[in-house]
């Protein structure tokens, strides 16, 4: 008996190659996320005490705590001043605040990134 030499798997190449997603869809569909869960998502936050806020009653120092220094700035307590609808007035600090968030953190981006076309000079 002669053996045969074991066959290679045919490739399968796909009729339609898969088009790789550029990186400015990525960024512009992960701002658009954002901006929803920010805008739809701060109404629904809980308005129970966060942490601090519940040891500060349970220890008894709740009472001593003043108001900062931002209380009275448009956004302050997770709410849009002047705005009279709650659902409306939430989302709409959400929204500024994470758009303020995208600004500064693509600035930094931008200010940090390293520069590789920088042209070089002559000598070194």
């Amino acid at each position: 008996m002669t053996s045969q030499p074991p066959t290679q798997p045919e490739t399968v190449v796909p009729e339609h190659p898969r088009r790789r997603t550029s990186t400015r869809t990525l960024l512009v569909v992960g701002v658009l996320v954002s901006l929803l869960l920010a805008g739809i998502g701060s109404f629904y936050s809980s308005a129970l005490p966060d942490g601090l806020e519940f040891v500060a009653e349970q220890t008894g120092f709740a009472d001593s705590a003043q108001e900062h220094a931002a209380a009275d700035s448009p956004f302050a307590d997770y709410a849009t001043q002047g705005v009279d609808n709650p659902r409306l007035s939430g989302g709409l600090a959400g929204v500024v605040g994470s758009v303020l968030v995208l600004v500064v953190a693509g600035g930094l981006f931008l200010m940090l990134r390293r520069r590789d076309d920088v042209p070089t000079r002559r000598g070194d």
